[in-house]
Protein backbone atom coordinates (compact mmCIF):
# COMPACT_ATOMS: atom_id res chain seq x y z
CA UNK A 1 0.00 0.00 0.00
CA UNK A 2 1.79 3.08 -1.27
CA UNK A 3 0.91 6.69 -1.97
CA UNK A 4 0.73 6.16 -5.73
CA UNK A 5 -2.43 4.06 -5.18
CA UNK A 6 -4.45 6.93 -3.72
CA UNK A 7 -2.76 10.20 -4.66
CA UNK A 8 -4.87 12.64 -6.57
CA UNK A 9 -3.03 13.63 -9.74
CA UNK A 10 -5.68 16.13 -10.74
CA UNK A 11 -5.02 19.08 -8.47
CA UNK A 12 -5.14 22.84 -8.51
CA UNK A 13 -2.26 25.07 -7.48
CA UNK A 14 -1.74 28.69 -6.60
CA UNK A 15 1.04 31.03 -7.61
CA UNK A 16 2.96 32.90 -4.91
CA UNK A 17 2.02 36.08 -6.79
CA UNK A 18 -1.75 35.56 -6.53
CA UNK A 19 -3.52 37.90 -4.14
CA UNK A 20 -5.28 36.25 -1.20
CA UNK A 21 -8.54 37.50 -2.70
CA UNK A 22 -7.71 35.58 -5.92
CA UNK A 23 -6.73 32.53 -3.85
CA UNK A 24 -10.13 32.56 -2.12
CA UNK A 25 -11.84 32.65 -5.51
CA UNK A 26 -9.67 29.76 -6.76
CA UNK A 27 -10.41 27.71 -3.62
CA UNK A 28 -14.11 28.26 -4.22
CA UNK A 29 -13.91 27.40 -7.92
CA UNK A 30 -11.75 24.32 -7.25
CA UNK A 31 -14.28 23.05 -4.72
CA UNK A 32 -17.02 23.39 -7.31
CA UNK A 33 -14.91 21.69 -10.02
CA UNK A 34 -13.94 18.78 -7.78
CA UNK A 35 -17.41 18.42 -6.23
CA UNK A 36 -15.76 18.28 -2.81
CA UNK A 37 -14.54 20.96 -0.47
CA UNK A 38 -10.95 22.01 -1.05
CA UNK A 39 -9.55 23.40 2.22
CA UNK A 40 -6.10 24.31 0.95
CA UNK A 41 -3.91 24.34 -2.10
CA UNK A 42 -0.29 23.82 -3.00
CA UNK A 43 1.70 26.84 -4.10
CA UNK A 44 4.09 26.18 -6.99
CA UNK A 45 6.55 28.25 -8.94
CA UNK A 46 6.80 28.46 -12.73
CA UNK A 47 8.81 25.19 -12.82
CA UNK A 48 6.04 23.33 -10.93
CA UNK A 49 8.24 23.11 -7.83
CA UNK A 50 6.48 23.24 -4.49
CA UNK A 51 7.18 26.47 -2.61
CA UNK A 52 4.37 26.45 -0.04
CA UNK A 53 0.83 25.60 0.99
CA UNK A 54 -2.06 27.93 1.68
CA UNK A 55 -5.08 26.79 3.67
CA UNK A 56 -8.38 28.28 4.71
CA UNK A 57 -6.99 28.25 8.25
CA UNK A 58 -4.10 30.52 7.18
CA UNK A 59 -6.56 33.00 5.69
CA UNK A 60 -8.99 32.88 8.63
CA UNK A 61 -6.12 33.43 11.05
CA UNK A 62 -5.06 36.48 9.04
CA UNK A 63 -8.51 38.09 8.82
CA UNK A 64 -9.42 37.50 12.47
CA UNK A 65 -9.23 40.82 14.31
CA UNK A 66 -6.56 40.71 17.02
CA UNK A 67 -8.96 41.92 19.69
CA UNK A 68 -11.95 39.80 18.69
CA UNK A 69 -12.96 39.07 22.29
CA UNK A 70 -13.18 42.76 23.09
CA UNK A 71 -14.91 43.58 19.81
CA UNK A 72 -17.47 40.85 20.47
CA UNK A 73 -18.61 42.68 23.57
CA UNK A 74 -18.91 46.06 21.85
CA UNK A 75 -22.42 46.60 20.53
CA UNK A 76 -21.55 49.68 18.48
CA UNK A 77 -19.02 47.85 16.26
CA UNK A 78 -20.23 46.71 12.86
CA UNK A 79 -18.62 43.40 12.00
CA UNK A 80 -19.66 43.97 8.39
CA UNK A 81 -17.49 47.11 8.34
CA UNK A 82 -14.55 45.25 9.89
CA UNK A 83 -14.96 42.40 7.40
CA UNK A 84 -15.25 44.76 4.42
CA UNK A 85 -12.02 46.48 5.44
CA UNK A 86 -10.31 43.12 5.77
CA UNK A 87 -11.55 41.94 2.38
CA UNK A 88 -10.06 45.05 0.79
CA UNK A 89 -6.73 44.20 2.44
CA UNK A 90 -6.92 40.69 0.96
CA UNK A 91 -6.63 42.20 -2.51
CA UNK A 92 -3.21 43.60 -1.59
CA UNK A 93 -1.76 40.66 0.36
CA UNK A 94 -0.02 37.98 -1.72
CA UNK A 95 -0.17 34.21 -1.27
CA UNK A 96 3.57 34.19 -0.56
CA UNK A 97 2.91 36.46 2.45
CA UNK A 98 0.60 33.96 4.19
CA UNK A 99 1.57 30.54 2.85
CA UNK A 100 3.25 27.93 5.00
CA UNK A 101 6.74 27.12 3.80
CA UNK A 102 7.75 24.53 6.40
CA UNK A 103 6.23 21.60 4.54
CA UNK A 104 6.08 17.87 4.88
CA UNK A 105 6.18 16.04 1.58
CA UNK A 106 5.95 12.41 0.55
CA UNK A 107 6.87 10.48 -2.56
CA UNK A 108 4.66 8.22 -4.67
CA UNK A 109 6.40 5.25 -3.00
CA UNK A 110 5.72 6.29 0.61
CA UNK A 111 3.91 3.58 2.57
CA UNK A 112 0.32 4.55 3.38
CA UNK A 113 0.74 3.68 7.04
CA UNK A 114 3.58 6.22 7.20
CA UNK A 115 1.30 8.77 5.53
CA UNK A 116 -1.42 7.99 8.09
CA UNK A 117 1.05 8.40 10.95
CA UNK A 118 2.16 11.80 9.64
CA UNK A 119 -1.40 13.00 9.19
CA UNK A 120 -2.44 11.89 12.65
CA UNK A 121 0.58 13.20 14.55
CA UNK A 122 0.84 16.49 12.67
CA UNK A 123 -2.93 17.09 12.28
CA UNK A 124 -2.52 17.48 8.52
CA UNK A 125 -5.41 17.28 6.04
CA UNK A 126 -3.32 17.03 2.85
CA UNK A 127 0.24 16.18 1.91
CA UNK A 128 1.93 17.06 -1.38
CA UNK A 129 3.46 14.21 -3.35
CA UNK A 130 6.77 15.20 -4.93
CA UNK A 131 8.99 13.26 -7.31
CA UNK A 132 12.20 14.63 -8.83
CA UNK A 133 11.47 18.02 -7.24
CA UNK A 134 8.14 18.29 -9.11
CA UNK A 135 4.64 18.10 -7.67
CA UNK A 136 2.98 14.96 -9.04
CA UNK A 137 -0.01 14.67 -6.72
CA UNK A 138 -1.60 15.25 -3.38
CA UNK A 139 -3.03 12.93 -0.74
CA UNK A 140 -6.11 14.02 1.17
CA UNK A 141 -6.86 12.64 4.61
CA UNK A 142 -10.37 11.66 3.52
CA UNK A 143 -9.05 9.64 0.55
CA UNK A 144 -6.56 7.88 2.81
CA UNK A 145 -9.26 7.11 5.35
CA UNK A 146 -11.71 5.63 2.86
CA UNK A 147 -8.97 3.64 1.10
CA UNK A 148 -7.78 2.08 4.36
CA UNK A 149 -11.32 1.42 5.56
CA UNK A 150 -12.07 -0.22 2.21
CA UNK A 151 -9.16 -2.61 2.77
CA UNK A 152 -10.58 -3.59 6.14
CA UNK A 153 -14.04 -4.34 4.78
CA UNK A 154 -12.85 -6.34 1.74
Amino acid sequence: MITREIMDTSFHTLSPDHSIFEAVELLKKSSEDEEKKIFGMMVTDKENQLVGMLSMFDILLFIQPKHIRILGEMEDISFETVLTGMMNRLKKIRVEDLMSTDLLIITPETNLMVVSDIMINKHIRRIPVVENNKVVGIVYRSDLFFHLMGKITE
